[in-house]
């Protein structure tokens, strides 16, 4: 999903910009793209794992909370002086319990911000549409892989419709590179779960800008 987000993107730009063209000043005018890669962390709570054996006999319950790390990026097309459309996708992971248990959340989907410039900065605030997958993977001792201790992992695997609102700060290094930072908070609209961890994500990165003025 994520990687026919970005194609779609890519055929965009393929297009002759006199596609988009129109008179100086005009409200939604193309002004040209900026794109670029984002590693984050965060705070996650919330999560939990209930584990149980083959007869449904609780095990143990995970609490599911820590420092997430991902990596990610996104494309963004400019149109007039501040509407911006376009696509991001993104991996982050966390790592909790005594065992070294993990869960993965990988999601991506389609964006709309809003930005208006002070000087340097350029403030921005927008949303992002899409879906995404979880995959988590429960250790209950170390090296749960012969037989006799097999019912000490629990892996889960499973999708959901996403939405993130997101807010965050730009601050141009050069016309051509800017400084991002920024904060979400991804929510899980249509497969809630007790192991999808929640929290908010906090981005640093650089956008490289290919924009008129």
């Amino acid at each position: 999903m994520i990687r026919r987000l970005f194609l779609f993107i890519v055929v965009i730009f393929s297009i002759n910009n006199s596609c988009f063209a129109r008179e100086n000043g005009a409200r939604f005018a193309y002004k040209g793209f900026s794109g670029g890669m984002m590693p984050h962390s965060g705070y996650f709570f919330g999560g939990k794992t209930a584990v149980c054996d083959a007869q449904e006999t609780l095990l143990s319950v995970e609490e599911m909370r820590g420092l997430p790390l991902g990596l990610g990026g996104a494309i963004r097309l400019h149109f007039g002086d501040h509407w911006r459309l376009g696509t991001e996708g993104y991996s982050t992971t966390l790592r909790y319990g005594k065992y070294n248990s993990n869960v993965t959340i990988g999601w991506g989907g389609l964006l709309a911000d809003y930005h208006w410039k002070i000087g340097k900065f350029k403030p921005f605030g927008g949303g992002t549409l899409g879906g995404g997958s979880v995959k988590n993977l429960t250790l209950l001792q170390d090296n749960p892989l012969d037989y006799a201790t097999e019912q000490a992992a629990s892996y889960r695997n499973y999708s959901f419709m996403a939405f993130c609102p997101f807010a965050g700060m730009e601050y141009s290094l050069s016309d051509k590179m800017h400084l991002i930072f920024k904060i979400d908070y991804l929510m899980n609209l249509s497969n809630p779960q007790d192991d999808f961890v929640k929290g908010p994500r906090i981005y640093l990165g650089l956008m490289f800008h290919h924009t008129k003025h």
